[in-house]
């Protein structure tokens, strides 16, 4: 098991323990961002969070395959700084199963690493998942789409102001794909959500080039309300989300 090393049947998934500590988001969920509500809310088809009330999202909707705790950090980990990307066919099939339908097949969009990072890891994380959920069906991946326009530092334990002045005019549609984006639904595809920064940037990018609607996907969705987990089972060692640059 991936996770927390027990003997497996097949190198397919996680042992039934870690499976279902995985919490995997569910009804009932803000209409816009799916964000969950405590057990103890009773909302209505449509209902929206506080957050989404106070400042509606530039996003047409989240995505996430799982909420952030242990065991998905885990394997989050492990896919990004551990090189194993042969994870992501275990991971991607929770996010594919939260993606709404769509009229035609959306394009799939990884978030973008700035060149150097990526020379340093090999590989980007978020266009690993991105092809897995193409294979699965969900979509054309495009995986040049975005371009990071300068180098910023690594986000974990930032704040989200701090991010947003960080991210500022580091994230663009390059050139050559503006004209394949007007008009087209976009999924844009990372492995963590945390404050939304990241995911902010990216959609209005997309939305100025004339993209039609852009669902973010995630495997792991950091949420800042722990009551949100209400029903869920939830590591209390689960640590800060990482954050790229």
């Amino acid at each position: 098991c991936p996770v927390c090393g027990d003997q497996i049947a097949a190198q397919r998934g996680l042992c039934l323990t870690c499976w279902s500590e995985l919490a995997i988001p569910g009804e009932p969920v803000c209409a816009l961002c799916q964000r969950p509500f405590a057990d103890a809310v009773v909302a209505e088809k449509g209902a929206l969070c506080g957050p989404c009330l106070a400042k509606p999202p530039r996003h047409d909707g989240i995505a996430a395959g799982t909420l952030y705790t242990e065991p998905s950090r885990k394997l989050v980990l492990a896919l990004k700084h551990g090189g194993r990307i042969a994870l992501a066919s275990t991971m991607a099939p929770l996010i594919a199963a939260r993606l709404p339908e769509f009229a035609e097949p959306p394009l799939l969009v990884p978030v973008p690493l700035h060149r150097w990072r990526l020379w340093r890891r090999g590989f980007n994380q978020a266009a690993v998942l991105a092809r897995e959920l193409e294979r699965l069906g969900k979509g054309r991946l495009l995986v040049d789409a975005l371009v990071r326009t300068k180098a910023t530092r690594a986000l974990g334990g930032l704040g989200r102001r701090e991010r947003e002045r960080m991210l500022r005019g580091a994230i663009a549609v390059r050139q050559t794909r503006r004209e394949t984006i007007k008009g087209r639904d976009m999924v844009l595809v990372d492995d963590v959500f945390t404050s939304g920064a990241t995911s902010d940037a990216c959609v209005r990018a997309f939305k100025r080039t004339g993209a039609r609607s852009v669902v973010v996907a995630c495997f792991a969705r950091v949420l800042d309300d722990p009551h949100s987990l209400t029903g869920q089972k939830r590591s209390p060692e689960a640590a800060t989300a990482p954050g790229d640059a």
